[in-house]
């Protein structure tokens, strides 16, 4: 039995430590917002916060996570960053498909967590490891931007 905390809640789930932490998520948490995309890291939409950094959930073994922190889409928007973020993503109508969406929010999260003013660059080496299929590329810049404006 681990315990994790998830979202700011203590909870304890029975899962062999080799598991990924995506499926203890999706599948034992019932927490769906994260989504598996490639399986290999690739993607990132599958991305969630662990101790405060962006990680892949599909390679992350849940034994790895230890006692860090874990925040996935369902609880970003209860910190600073997150509902900024989630709130320009909703505004700009960033999502087209909106399947890589949770993951491109929890990059641009963490990226303003890390560096509250980015500018192109930042934001482009923040959010290259995860890939759009519908191009919504200009839109995410467009809403970090927006994020970054209503922080000032």
């Amino acid at each position: 039995m681990l315990t994790l905390t998830i979202n700011g809640q203590s909870r304890e789930v029975d899962a062999p430590d080799d598991m990924p932490l995506l499926w203890v998520l999706r599948d034992h948490l019932n927490l769906v917002g994260t989504k598996y995309g490639c399986g290999i890291a690739q993607c990132g939409a599958c991305t969630v916060h662990v101790g405060g950094k962006p990680v892949r959930s599909c390679q992350l073994a849940v034994g790895d996570v230890g006692t860090r922190a874990v925040v996935t889409i369902e609880g970003v928007g209860n910190t600073s960053h997150g509902a900024k973020v989630q709130q320009a993503w909703m505004e700009g109508a960033v999502p087209q498909c909106g399947y890589c969406q949770a993951g491109q929010i929890m990059s641009a999260t963490a990226l303003l967590d890390g560096n509250p003013n980015p500018d192109d660059s930042d934001i482009d080496a923040a959010m290259a490891g995860n890939l759009c299929r519908c191009g919504t590329y200009i839109r995410v810049r467009r809403a970090i931007k927006s994020a970054v404006a209503k922080s000032a």
